[in-house]
């Protein structure tokens, strides 16, 4: 008797290959005025299948911008009651803490998923979360795992939430000393750009947006780019039509991109709506998140940018249009986490690109400007480069500080 290993009776196999296909579709809406009584926008997309019949709901809203519009949960009630026909409010509308926070709120997870349970809402109920992108993440995270996923409405309520995580397929948490470590991809049932949120931020969050605008265009559009460089003055004075058409068209360009990317669950090595990101992902961390995301992205554009320069991607002439355009809009270019050093003298940012390699597997992929309005992978990433950067923005935001301080 063969004991060998050409013996096929030993290891039977039988292999069946399956395949199988799950089609997405959800609408991303812009208006204004979304909880007023007569805008039939809101009632329409949790009815947009067609079904008919009265959609349970429970509404969740950021604590932060519930205090800086006393009046949104009683016009959320008042929405809901007044077409009973079609909507019921399972409980009156929740708020939950905002900010980076939530996104490390595990108790807010499980009181989100208690509260589900206890309303007995199944998989054809809605959770509508009105609020920043670090509430839709927390909210998205446990909609999607309760029942494995109910219908979840997202009303993000910041320009970074609407021209970018508002919009797209995933969620996450932040977790292991990594943003988004824990997470989900679960596309929403549909999303509502309501610019009137808009009104109440603080600059900071206000001009955040901006960041992620820039980084597409830079990437993606020339002509973006240009609309973006030339209004500059106009999105920091806080013109809210010129805000508008941005996050309009960045959010169009991340929807473009995930619907014909080619990989919307990222299951390949190259995140191309990252470009700047690892940087930006590292510098929160180490401000322990002091540093907000638009802001921090930013200056992992002009970080990135530079990095294109000195490799030959970009023009001189086109890193200082780069730089130009994120100063004049009001976002930053510097950091001094940039130049915050581990024990062993390395730079502490350059951790990021571990981090990056780990969450998506395979080779390290960044993604880095080709001109503007174009882009390219690169798979390996200078540190010596990296370090000139960091000088090089060091000593230009020095300069441009001393300016300010002596106009003359």
């Amino acid at each position: 008797m063969n004991e060998g290993g050409d013996n096929p009776q030993k290891y039977p196999l039988e292999i069946h290959s399956q395949r199988i296909s799950v089609p997405f579709e959800y609408p991303v809406c812009f208006t204004r005025g979304v909880f007023a009584p007569d805008n039939p926008l809101l009632a329409s997309v949790l009815d947009r299948l067609g079904e008919g019949r009265r959609h349970r709901a429970v509404v969740y809203v950021d604590a932060g911008l519930a205090a800086a519009q006393p009046g949104l949960v009683g016009r959320i009630k008042e929405y809901f009651h007044g077409r009973p026909d079609c909507l019921e409010l399972a409980a009156p509308p929740q708020t939950v803490p905002g900010g980076e926070a939530a996104k490390t709120a595990w108790d807010a997870v499980r009181d989100v998923m208690w509260t589900l349970g206890n309303l007995h809402l199944d998989r054809q109920s809605y959770v509508v979360a009105v609020g920043g992108g670090a509430v839709l993440d927390m909210l998205g995270f446990a909609t999607s795992i309760v029942h494995r996923g109910l219908r979840l409405v997202r009303l993000p309520t910041t320009t970074l939430a609407q021209d970018d995580a508002g919009v797209g397929v995933k969620n996450g948490m932040d977790e292991h000393g990594q943003k988004n470590f824990v997470g989900t991809f679960a596309p929403p049932f549909s999303v509502v750009n309501d610019f009137d949120f808009l009104r109440t931020l603080p600059f900071e969050h206000w001009i955040g947006g901006v960041a992620e605008a820039l980084k597409v265009a830079i990437i993606k559009d020339g002509g973006f780019f240009e609309f973006l460089r030339t209004r500059a003055a106009a999105l920091r004075g806080r013109d809210e039509a010129a805000m508008a058409e941005a996050v309009r068209r960045c959010a169009l360009l991340h929807l473009e991109h995930t619907r014909e990317g080619g990989d919307p669950f990222e299951f390949g090595s190259a995140r191309p709506l990252d470009f700047g990101h690892w940087a930006g992902h590292r510098i929160e961390l180490l401000s322990e998140f002091a540093v907000g995301h638009g802001q921090a992205t930013a200056v992992g554009i002009a970080l990135d940018s530079y990095y294109a320069r000195q490799t030959g991607l970009i023009s001189a002439e086109e890193l200082e249009t780069i730089l130009a355009a994120l100063v004049e809009t009001g976002l930053p270019i510097w950091s001094e986490h940039l130049q915050q050093r581990r024990g062993d003298g390395q730079l502490a940012i350059l951790e990021g690109l571990d981090h990056f390699r780990e969450h998506l597997g395979g080779a390290l992929t960044i993604t880095l400007p080709r001109g503007i309005g174009s882009r390219c992978e690169v798979h390996r990433v200078s540190a010596e480069i990296v370090e000139q950067g960091v000088r090089f923005l060091r000593d230009r935001a020095r300069t441009a500080e001393a300016a300010r301080e002596d106009p003359g």
